[in-house]
């Protein structure tokens, strides 16, 4: 795959494109059929990359949950739980959140040159700092992820993230849930956000796969990416 992983992007999202409701209890898109999915799509993946945002919004842990897939990938040599990656430009993480305080793979903070020793001092260990760059540089991030030994990268949000990797052109598989409803809340955060795409009418996405899950939709698609 290069200089990069193969970045499998996983997003669930009302009709209308949201990606949670602006009240403070985190609106559920999914299903338990659909969790246990996208747990065994994680189990698949070397890495997972969520924003810092996603990290002080949800506090996710960010864990296989199946102990049988765990043990299944213990069996094959590998880490029972995916090395946890985030973005930040702040600096501003809490050392006590579940990405640093759960599980035993490593924690990956990749940061901006300005913010990044600070961040080391006050992360104290529970995870790794990377300087990447100044801006921060995704090329940067995906280059020293395959360096390593990251092949599949899974990313989950949030919509600036989404954004970030879909403008860039590094999303080789989009894997898109569509719950059967509508948000209709303008301040409530999208899949997306503005930006410059590089699948379009004249250039898009090949649908793959259409899976019905309940009353859940799963479309897989394949982002045009000469490698995927």
């Amino acid at each position: 795959m290069g200089d990069r992983p193969y970045v499998l992007l996983s997003c669930a999202m009302s009709v209308d494109g949201y990606i949670d409701d602006a009240a403070p209890e985190r609106l559920r898109l999914s299903s338990a059929a659909d969790f246990d999915r996208v747990d065994a799509v994680r189990a698949s993946c070397d890495a997972i990359l969520v924003g810092a945002g996603t990290v002080r919004a949800d506090d996710p842990k960010l864990l296989i949950r199946s102990q049988a897939r765990r043990e299944r990938r213990a069996s094959r040599g590998l880490p029972p739980d995916l090395t946890k990656v985030t973005l930040t430009w702040s600096g501003d993480l809490d050392p006590g959140a579940r990405f640093f305080t759960t599980g035993e793979s490593p924690k990956l903070v990749y940061a901006p040159s300005g913010t990044a020793a600070e961040l080391a001092g006050r992360l104290d260990g529970l995870g790794e700092v990377v300087d990447a760059g100044e801006p921060l540089e995704l090329a940067a991030v995906l280059a020293d992820l395959s360096a390593r030994g990251v092949r599949r990268l899974m990313v989950e949000g949030g919509g600036a993230v989404h954004t970030l990797f879909l403008t860039s052109g590094v999303v080789d598989e989009l894997q898109l849930v569509v719950a059967p409803f509508f948000v209709g809340d303008p301040s409530a955060p999208r899949f997306v956000r503005s930006g410059v795409f590089p699948q379009s009418p004249e250039r898009p996405m090949r649908l793959a796969e259409i899976t019905r899950i309940g009353d859940l939709a799963l479309l897989r698609y394949l982002a045009g990416s000469e490698r995927g």
